[in-house]
């Protein structure tokens, strides 16, 4: 991701810019779950998007304001794994 975005002089954008894509790409995903999943069917008019596209543009962005603040994003991963892994063990019933 950092090779792409180090080709524009523009370079990311900045982590308020960022948050309001990410918010912005949040609620078009929850837009496409209640078309495929809820109750509000797409109109004939609207563009075909898909649950996949929308959560790769949330990646995309996740990626961007993770790389634009110096954070790497796998070591958050592992954070949260090892918090779930620990605090939510035992949380649900474990299958046989």
């Amino acid at each position: 991701m950092d090779n792409y975005i180090s080709q524009y002089k523009e370079g990311y954008f900045s982590p308020l810019a960022l948050m309001a894509r990410l918010t912005e790409e949040v609620g078009e995903l929850a837009r496409e779950v209640n078309h495929y999943h809820g109750e509000k069917p797409k109109k004939a008019s609207e563009k075909e998007n898909t649950i996949e596209a929308e959560l790769g543009d949330i990646i995309f962005v996740l990626t961007c304001f993770a790389n634009s603040l110096d954070i790497d994003l796998s070591e958050s991963f592992q954070i949260a794994i090892n918090k779930i892994e620990t605090r939510d063990k035992d949380r649900w019933t474990h299958k046989d």
